[in-house]
């Protein structure tokens, strides 16, 4: 008889696509007869965790404080000197303590087989610090960084993001690193290139080209930039989802124009029948716009982001832009494509088999 495994999520909780990731795999195992006793996430004070989070996970949720990106004047771009500061300081010091003590306690209550972290920094301080003996897999597609035939991820601009990802995978039996494409395995640093994680609702629309263009902004600096241009092209409709408090769910602006607040269900919606699609180049709705086979535009706001778009470049999937200019978007959508979308998918529709097989080896071997 197959053996039940139980794992506990831990999931950087700061925008979209980690949360995704994490509610996708706990559909996956579920299907193949194991569990996950509990979910804790890391995230800061001023992120919200979106309520689809809660209603598609099934397990109790615990939030815990963790370090968290600062963004500049301009709401847009992250401040690296103020990101240093400000979880730096002693104060944020005691609580992330506090914080790395109760993954360690609920690690030791609950008793995992296995703990898969979704690039949270804070599991990785909590090994350091505890040694546990659990096993570990560490999920990101910044795990890449690790990989030696990552193109992308040479140069020493990236010396910082490279110390954060081997900070996050601190006492890893295995990196599963999401990759756009396939790629060999690396076992020199445990790293396995693995598909997205999308999940089976991404994965079961039908998708068509409706009369609107879709855009994400997790940081509400380019609400701005996007009703400028919606000013010199009010014909032109515009669907945007933002994580804005304070306002209604469904912000009719004029009748071209809406800002929704994060809801996974309507965004979804929205993706699979747009023209095309506008985003600051989160690594998880890239890949459901590509999946679906849409003409995507990606705006880096920091440069983990600026990383996701080199990539989807590099398959033919999407054109970067440095500000929210549609007209850009508009034109592209004109040209003929040449991203394999069929190659894609059937890369994304591997991941189930992909992830148990690697999960359930941690423990068999």
């Amino acid at each position: 008889m197959k053996r039940k495994i139980r794992f506990l999520f831990i999931v950087q909780g700061e925008g979209r696509g980690h949360l995704t990731q994490a509610i996708s795999l706990a559909d996956i195992l579920r299907r193949h007869g194991h569990e996950v006793v509990e979910t804790l996430v890391g995230k800061s004070h001023s992120r919200e965790l979106p309520p689809f989070f809660h209603e598609k996970m099934n397990t109790s949720i615990r939030i815990y404080d963790a370090p968290s990106f600062i963004f500049g004047k301009d709401r847009k771009h992250i401040d690296l000197l103020k990101t240093l500061l400000h979880n730096a300081n002693p104060q944020k010091l005691k609580t992330y303590a506090k914080s790395i003590e109760l993954i360690y306690r609920r690690i030791k209550e609950l008793a995992p087989d296995i703990v898969v972290n979704f690039y949270e920094i804070l599991p990785g301080f909590t090994q350091l610090r505890f040694r546990i003996d659990v096993p570990f897999v560490h999920i990101g597609h910044q795990y890449m960084l690790r990989h030696p035939d990552y193109t992308i991820g040479r140069g020493d601009h990236l010396m910082l993001l490279r110390l954060h990802a081997l900070l996050c995978s601190i006492g890893a039996t295995k990196i599963l690193a999401l990759s756009f494409y396939p790629m060999k395995s690396y076992p020199r640093e445990r790293v396995v290139v693995a598909p997205p994680l999308l999940r089976n609702e991404v994965l079961d629309l039908n998708p068509s080209a409706g009369d609107y263009i879709l855009g994400y902004m997790l940081n509400q600096g380019y609400e701005n930039e996007i009703r400028a241009w919606h000013k010199k092209h009010p014909e032109v409709r515009l669907h945007f989802f933002w994580d804005k408090q304070d306002v209604p769910a469904v912000w009719e602006v004029d009748e071209t124009l809406t800002l929704h607040t994060i809801d996974d269900e309507s965004f979804l919606k929205y993706m699979a029948g747009c023209r095309g699609y506008i985003t600051t180049a989160g690594f998880e709705s890239v890949c459901e716009a590509l999946y679906l086979d849409k003409p995507v535009m990606m705006i880096p706001a920091h440069i983990e982001q600026e990383i996701n778009a080199a990539d989807a470049v590099s398959i033919h999937g999407g054109i970067v832009g440095k500000k929210f200019d549609l007209s850009i978007l508009l034109a592209c959508m004109e040209e003929k494509r040449t991203f394999q979308a069929s190659a894609f998918q059937e890369w994304i529709r591997s991941a189930e088999k992909v992830f148990v097989e690697q999960l359930t080896s941690v423990l068999t071997g």
